[in-house]
């Protein structure tokens, strides 16, 4: 594959082929699939993960290690920093650029559809934070404001984690300051991938989530419990990655260790739900199942061909 070249003083409106994108829910096994490809298209590894940016959770948030292979946007901001889809695509596309200047392939590995798309697509803005709806919101439950939220636009709880007060909120703000659903808010039409190689990888819904399973399982035995004990404070954004707050909690004596698991279990099956809506409604890119596969170098050579 030829790498086009241009100059890191430029920067894109919007992300500029070529590029290569590995798209897909949690535990669907594209970390593994990328350091393959990477080796076979002499590529460079660029992270479109909301949790991966922050260090100091390496096992949290399931960072690889490559010794031979350049990793970008992965562990970099310190978990004290806020990051949203704006700050992250001013990070990324001047990475990008770099990438290319060195005639190598940047290949775009996540599962945050909001960071791609602000990659794929200018993003319009979004209306500020105001200070007199976040003050009434403070004063009702999270009951009350999912039942708002659901009045005002019964899509929107499908789109976000309901679970998350502070998502909520947001997502109550956006709808009361703009007066339209999110789903006019967010996705303006689909964007085509056309010009983009990549894939959306998926796996069958029961292999998927045996594979949550155990990859929760083994960041508890790899020491997570120790690694978030030893984080200290933490922003807003970096606080929502996932399974913080239940082992935050279990440190603090009020959840069991199974509890502890078994929620952050569910909460990524979920989670993994919700990717799988977003990216299917927000983007046309081919699916691949890596369920269909015995080997991961199966399904290398499949990705090889498919894109020859």
């Amino acid at each position: 594959m030829k790498i086009a070249s241009r100059s890191s003083s430029s920067r894109a409106s919007s992300l500029q082929p070529p590029a290569f994108l590995l798209v897909g829910p949690t535990s669907a096994g594209k970390s593994a699939l990328a350091l393959e490809l990477a080796c076979k298209l002499d590529a460079e590894i660029v992270g479109v993960d909301a949790f991966q940016l922050y260090r100091g959770l390496p096992i949290l948030t399931a960072q690889s290690e490559a010794k031979d292979t350049p990793q970008h946007l992965i562990g970099v901001l310190k978990p004290t920093e806020e990051c949203d889809a704006m700050r992250y695509r001013s990070m990324a596309l001047p990475v990008i650029d770099e990438v290319m200047t060195r005639k190598k392939l940047p290949l775009l590995v996540g599962g945050t559809g909001f960071y791609l798309r602000a990659l794929l697509s200018p993003l319009d803005p979004l209306p500020k934070a105001d200070a007199d709806l976040r003050a009434k919101f403070a004063t009702v439950s999270h009951e009350e404001l999912l039942t708002q939220l659901q009045q005002l636009d019964p899509e929107a709880p499908a789109q976000i984690d309901i679970n998350n007060r502070r998502r909520v909120e947001r997502a109550l703000e956006i709808l009361l300051l703009t007066k339209k659903p999110l789903t006019e808010v967010w996705k303006k039409e689909k964007i085509s991938t056309t010009s983009h190689r990549g894939l959306f990888l998926i796996r069958d819904r029961e292999d998927l989530h045996k594979r949550i399973e155990k990859n929760v399982q083994l960041m508890f035995e790899q020491g997570v419990l120790e690694e978030v004990a030893a984080l200290g404070p933490v922003s807003s954004t970096a606080a929502m990655t996932l399974g913080l707050r239940e082992i935050q909690a279990h440190l603090r004596g009020e959840l069991s260790l199974t509890s502890t698991i078994e929620t952050i279990i569910q909460k990524t099956k979920r989670y993994a739900k919700r990717q799988m809506t977003w990216f299917r409604n927000q983007h046309d890119f081919p699916e691949l199942n890596l369920s269909r596969f015995s080997s991961l170098e199966e399904a290398v050579e499949a990705v090889l061909i498919l894109f020859k």
